[in-house]
């Protein structure tokens, strides 16, 4: 049985519906103009809290239109799933004392902010086991820091590719907002489906709006911070013996490799840093005298690397008033790209070489890493194997 419609209800749901196409139609020209003029953004930001405003007020005056049950507009979490997923457990503890001492530090770590009296104590005595276990010359004292180190890794890889990508999420918000709406009016074709909709995103957005910046603010220092953190990780690993691991792990963050394109600066020049020690580990690691089938699976791990790691360094902020590496550094690091290069097959290489070529080319902000001697060795490589086939 249909419902009876009384004015008293046909009232609200008019205006309600004219506010919200105005809305959506003012919206869409202020979003057009805003990412012209940022001066535009104020205005546009005084429209939509208005608008939220209104729509807060209505269905207290008149709350027989949204609290039926037919029009209950359903949320959904999305479940959280691991970036990583780690093969050392939570954190590396293992079952002895000492391991699980040092992992619930590192561990720590993580979590107490940079500025924080007791990080550098933390951090401190974190050194402290881990040298200790170094000098104490026994391998399962190595072994133990070996595997708590790249548990630790990994888990702030996992919270370094979080932060980074809601960073991003949080810079979208606002864009697109007309549209949305708009979307929501079309999926939901009766007038309370309508206003529930509307009323959900109003509740989302209202939030967002009011904390975003001081969220993006804050989070980008964490990322930062965890950025850092990844680096002196893999430093205390390599000096234990145990860097494969970690390379393997960053040679797989493709995804973070991707959202790092688009972070600030400081995460970048931090990120930089971390992906320039992985390089010249990898070389080193090239060097040594090792079975086929290892040398196979470094080829693989070396070929994710440069796939996932190159495009970044080509167009990431290198530092402009103060250089995150000097000329020295870059000059080592290009070196070590190019060796690093030159151990993949023939077709890995040429797909290394034309992605860095668009990514370097595609950039006049930088010209480093400057592979041009390698591309030209691969160029006459590839002439020399066509005239013998």
């Amino acid at each position: 049985m249909m419902m009876e419609t009384s004015p008293t209800t046909i009232a609200p749901v008019l205006i309600r519906k004219l506010l919200t196409s105005i809305f959506i139609s003012a919206d869409k020209s202020l979003l057009h103009l805003s990412e012209k003029f940022r001066f535009l953004e104020f205005p546009r930001y005084l429209l939509v809290s208005s608008f939220l405003f209104v729509l807060r007020v209505l269905p207290s005056l008149f709350p027989s239109i949204v609290h039926s049950p037919e029009y209950s507009y359903p949320t959904k979490k999305s479940p959280k799933s691991d970036i990583f997923s780690s093969s050392f457990g939570d954190n590396g503890g293992g079952d002895s004392g000492i391991s699980r001492a040092l992992g619930q530090l590192l561990s720590i770590i993580n979590d107490i902010p940079v500025s924080s009296r007791k990080y550098e104590v933390v951090r401190s005595l974190a050194e402290r086991l881990i040298e200790e276990n170094h000098s104490e010359g026994f391998e399962e004292l190595h072994e133990v820091n070996r595997t708590v180190i790249a548990a630790a890794f990994s888990r702030t890889l996992n919270q370094l590719e979080a932060t980074v990508s809601g960073i991003e999420r949080r810079r979208g918000v606002g864009r697109g907002i007309g549209g949305g709406v708009g979307g929501l009016i079309e999926k939901n074709g009766s007038l309370g489906g309508i206003f529930r909709a509307a009323r959900y995103v109003g509740d989302v957005v209202w939030t967002r709006f009011v904390r975003a910046r001081e969220e993006v603010t804050g989070s980008g220092e964490s990322a930062e911070k965890l950025a850092a953190e990844l680096l002196w990780l893999a430093q205390k690993l390599a000096a234990c013996g145990g860097v494969e691991d970690v390379i393997c792990l960053w040679a797989s963050a493709w995804k973070l490799a991707r959202l790092a394109l688009s972070a600030e600066p400081r995460v970048q020049g931090s990120l930089v840093k971390v992906s320039a020690f992985m390089f010249k580990q990898a070389k080193e690691m090239n060097a040594e005298e090792v079975e086929e089938s290892t040398k196979e699976k470094r080829r693989e791990t070396n070929s994710k690397m440069l796939i996932s790691w190159l495009p970044f360094l080509c167009r990431a902020s290198n530092g402009t008033d103060a250089p995150i590496l000097n000329g020295g550094e870059r000059a080592e690091i290009e070196r070590a790209l190019e060796e690093t290069i030159e151990t993949l097959e023939r077709e890995d290489q040429e797909k290394v070489l034309s992605s860095w070529l668009h990514h370097f080319t595609h950039c006049p902000s930088s010209d480093w890493p400057n592979l041009h001697a390698c591309y030209a060795r691969w160029c006459t490589a590839s002439r020399k194997h066509l005239l013998l086939r």
